[in-house]
């Protein structure tokens, strides 16, 4: 029990025993009626002690994002996108037609040249593979599965005060002590008496029974010395 309790508890048996104390004319032994005694109780927690910790693991699954670097060859876009070799050719050939000739024949070998070599570019457009060739970095990512497994929680073997092993779930893992909950410790009790017309109440460490004996007047009462309780 907490000193400081003790020592109150002391004091108050002190006072009430002085309180109840009166002198009686009566021979022989004498008692006082309890009429009730209530108990002073306090909360107090309640340990088991750890014997062994066994983790409760579960399987998991699932997919992860995965990226990478690579260097990846690249081709610069041409002028007129894939359709230089048709530009470029209808216009040489419209230039090499118009040399030739004169009045609507120079016109008619202009759109002549014009179209046949339109025509060329697009039959080498159709077989070119594009511009400069170049290198850059590029990130490629894709999915990949994962599995593995995860603590749940422990199962906890301990002993409890009275010397039994007892298991239980927890969902963290415990220390050496493993709180089992509270209880109601009784510290005392707060007890009234009656003595033919007197009456009066006390404190008492422990259950007073049906009855109190008196001597030389006094209520008896067992407690224990408060030098004691100091220690």
């Amino acid at each position: 029990m907490n000193k400081n309790i003790m020592m109150t508890a002391a004091g108050l048996l002190i006072a009430g025993v002085a309180f109840a104390a009166y002198k009686t004319g009566n021979f022989g032994p004498q008692y006082a009626d309890v009429t009730s005694a209530k108990p002073i109780t306090v909360k107090e927690k309640v340990y088991g002690d750890v014997v062994s910790v066994d983790p409760i693991t579960q399987a998991t699954s699932g997919t992860k994002r995965v990226c990478e670097d690579r260097v990846v060859e690249r081709r610069q876009a041409e002028r007129f996108g894939n359709k230089d070799g048709a530009i470029l050719g209808a216009v040489v050939g419209g230039l090499v037609g118009n040399q030739v000739g004169g009045g609507d024949g120079k016109k008619l070998a202009t759109v002549a040249g014009a179209v046949g070599g339109g025509f060329a570019g697009r039959e080498i457009d159709e077989r070119h593979v594009g511009g400069k060739k170049y290198s850059t970095t590029e990130s490629a990512c894709h999915n990949e599965a994962t599995s593995g497994s995860k603590t749940v929680g422990y199962d906890v073997q301990y002993r409890t005060e009275d010397g039994q092993i007892l298991t239980r779930r927890e969902k963290s893992r415990p220390g050496d002590r493993l709180l089992l909950g509270t209880e109601d410790v009784v510290t005392g009790y707060d007890v009234t008496w009656r003595y033919e017309d007197k009456t009066g109440k006390l404190f008492m460490t422990e259950d007073p029974g049906s009855r109190l004996p008196i001597e030389d007047g006094v209520i008896l009462v067992a407690t224990k010395d408060p030098e004691v309780a100091r220690q």
